[in-house]
């Protein structure tokens, strides 16, 4: 009897002991775990951090690269001439017939769209432009400039014949959505004259937009 009382104190002894054990333990651990978690909030709030920094440079980086190539593509199509007909003030025409103006007197020629050999603008990519032309010529005899559109009239600068004017000014301007390939070039009417001159008589014209930046 008094070794069963002494086998069932010791038992329970033990599982005393035991639990004390587990318990020490487990404050231990929790004692570790504490005191690592604030060291790894610190690293998460670090990485956090990094990662808003990251993400301001790499839209700058992109707001950069669009302002680049904005830039680029703004170089790449600056199209701008302005030419005059030349000839010191001598009459040209009339002819039998409609013929083409060649603006000799190059006084502008960024992007190289216009031709002093046949007169023609070309357009070297498709856009807005702005066009213009005057003219000056003598009263006997009608002068009539039509700027012409792949051989089709936009608009056109025109003034009597008359004998008591002795000398007249004219001109006119026009938008046009071109695209690329597209002509333009100014025609005189058949018939009909202006004078050589390179102050008076010129043909303009200039990108305002191409379609690669309105898009």
């Amino acid at each position: 009897m008094n070794f069963s009382i002494l086998l069932v104190l010791s038992l329970f002894c033990g599982l005393i002991m035991a639990k004390d054990d587990y318990g020490n333990l487990e404050e231990e651990k929790n004692n570790e775990t504490q005191s690592c978690y604030p060291d790894m909030c610190d690293v998460l709030k670090e990485v956090g951090v990094l990662r808003e920094k990251l993400g301001v440079v790499e839209n700058r980086l992109k707001d950069s690269e669009i302002q680049i190539r904005e830039l680029k593509n703004k170089e790449e199509t600056t199209v701008v001439f302005s030419a005059a007909t030349g000839g010191g003030n001598t009459p040209i025409g009339p002819f039998s017939k409609d013929t083409t103006v060649i603006y000799r007197t190059v006084i502008t020629n960024i992007g190289n769209a216009y031709s002093q050999v046949t007169g023609i603008f070309t357009a070297p990519v498709a856009g807005i432009y702005y066009f213009t032309l005057f003219h000056h010529a003598g009263g006997h005899h009608a002068a009539s400039l039509s700027l012409m559109k792949n051989n089709q009239v936009v608009v056109m600068t025109y003034d009597h014949r008359t004998l008591n004017d002795g000398a007249d000014n004219g001109g006119n301007a026009v938008f046009l959505q071109l695209q690329q390939g597209d002509q333009v070039r100014v025609s005189l009417e058949a018939n009909t004259h202006v004078w050589g001159n390179d102050l008076v008589t010129t043909f303009s014209g200039f990108l305002l937009q191409s379609f690669s930046t309105l898009t």
